[in-house]
């Protein structure tokens, strides 16, 4: 079931950089099926402690039996909070690989995938109130036009919200083929299947506001990890791994950090990885999702 729930990808990768030590703690904030979260645990000793975060219901289902796991059923975000209810104030290294599971693509009916028609959803939490169906029917010309530009990068953002504003004003966009073919004809000539990635990834990270997810997770992250803990993010688009790069290297979001008065600044991390990590071939051929992988790695000073 965890298998076929979400293939993990990079795992030796994320597990060696999280230089797990026995008896430490740490945070799988991504639970999915559970792959990274087990090799975590086979690493632990028997006084460790593995915390995993998981939204999604189905996930829960993928839960471990083991006296050292604990899997909390919340978004990521609340990561700081949910922790001290726990009883743990510091951890020793962290693991978020960020995006949507395999699972979550291969069921129709839960909307992310471009492959399958459903009904406009992709929730990652099924019992949020906002899903892409209020996305495409109920935001204004502007707010769309923005989603598009900024989370999808689509070059023409505004022609494509504009044809979504003047469709649904005739018919409700119930399902994801309504919403591809009435924006087919705004799609670059064999470049079909790009645009229409673009299109739901713009959408999806609307609906699950993933960016002030990750914004959240980044900063608490800073707070709760020990000195020499490590941080351990993969993402799969270029927006998330831009902001994953600019807070590893500067502890910022936006503006550079402010130097002393003999010009050394005050980061929150060192950067381990100077070079992003990516799939090699075997893996890519192994599992196609693993292609748009970028990990990158930093411990806390």
């Amino acid at each position: 079931m965890a298998e076929e729930y979400h293939i993990p990808v990079l795992f030796d990768q994320c597990i060696e950089g999280l230089k797990i030590k026995e008896g430490g703690i740490y945070v799988d904030v991504t639970f999915g099926g559970g792959g990274h979260s087990r090799g975590i645990i086979s690493k632990l000793g028997e006084k460790g402690k593995l915390f995993a975060f998981d939204q999604d219901k189905d996930a829960i289902e993928n839960s471990i039996d083991d006296e050292r796991f604990t899997l909390i059923n919340m978004n990521f975000k609340h990561i700081k909070n949910y922790l001290r209810l726990h009883g743990v104030k510091k951890v020793d290294g962290i693991l978020a690989d960020l995006g949507v599971s395999s699972h979550q693509f291969d069921v129709a009916e839960r909307g992310f995938s471009t492959r399958f028609d459903g009904r406009l959803d992709m929730r990652m939490n099924q019992s949020a109130p906002l899903s892409a169906f209020e996305v495409v029917n109920e935001y204004e010309l502007e707010d769309l036009t923005r989603i598009l530009r900024d989370y999808g990068e689509l070059k023409n953002a505004w022609k494509v919200a504009n044809k979504i504003v003047d469709s649904r004003e005739e018919n409700t966009i119930v399902t994801n083929d309504d919403l591809k073919a009435l924006t087919l004809s705004l799609a670059p000539r064999n470049r079909e299947n790009r645009f229409f990635a673009q299109l739901f990834q713009a959408i999806r990270i609307e609906v699950n506001q993933e960016m002030e997810v990750l914004k959240s997770f980044l900063e608490a992250s800073n707070e709760v990890l020990n000195p020499d803990g490590r941080l351990v993010v993969m993402s799969y688009h270029s927006l998330e791994d831009r902001l994953v790069k600019r807070y590893m290297k500067t502890g910022l979001f936006h503006g550079e950090p402010e130097k002393d008065f003999y010009g050394n600044i005050d980061v929150p991390f060192k950067v381990i990885t100077r070079k992003v990590i990516i799939p090699n071939e075997e893996e890519i051929a192994r599992n196609s999702r693993a292609r748009s992988a970028k990990l990158r790695i930093a411990t806390k000073l």
